[in-house]
């Protein structure tokens, strides 16, 4: 087994943990935000309540809860901003591995003398290689879409 082959391997394999660590981070992230979503709720319930139930209540303490309102909107509007942006990485990430396997196949048939490919090798090949770029393609399109969102928060 030749050592760029060994090499090779054992490089998809540190790229693949990579990925998963970074999906399981991902995730992680994804439930800490769904949990403080549930707190934002409920306090901004909470708040309403109290802005509707007080009409009696001096005009600061009323203005102070408004405040404290709309630093929760605020707040869930940035969760939800990192929430999609999160989600597009998911994506990414899939994107990646599907790359990752689309590529070990192509080396896998590239790799074969062409004497020894048979025909239905030389159309596999052909259909690997577009399904690569087409993932390609979708990958850079999520980019483009960071890109794109990242210069309008600016």
């Amino acid at each position: 087994y030749p050592t760029w082959k060994r090499t090779l391997t054992r490089r998809a394999r540190e790229s693949q943990m990579k990925r998963f660590c970074r999906a399981q981070a991902i995730q992680r992230r994804l439930e800490e935000i769904e949990v403080t979503f549930r707190e934002l709720e409920q306090q901004g319930i909470k708040l309403e309540k109290l802005l509707r139930d007080e009409n009696e209540s001096p005009a600061d303490q009323q203005i102070q809860w408004t405040n404290q309102l709309l630093y929760l909107v605020q707040k869930k509007n940035n969760l939800m901003t990192e929430e999609s942006d999160l989600m597009i990485a998911v994506q990414e990430l899939k994107l990646e591995e599907q790359q990752c396997q689309l590529d070990q196949k192509l080396r896998s048939y590239m790799n074969k003398k062409d004497t020894l490919k048979t025909p239905g090798d030389e159309k596999t090949e052909q259909e690997i290689l577009k399904q690569l770029v087409e993932v390609v393609n979708k990958r850079n399109v999520l980019i483009q879409l960071q890109e794109e969102k990242r210069l309008s928060e600016l």
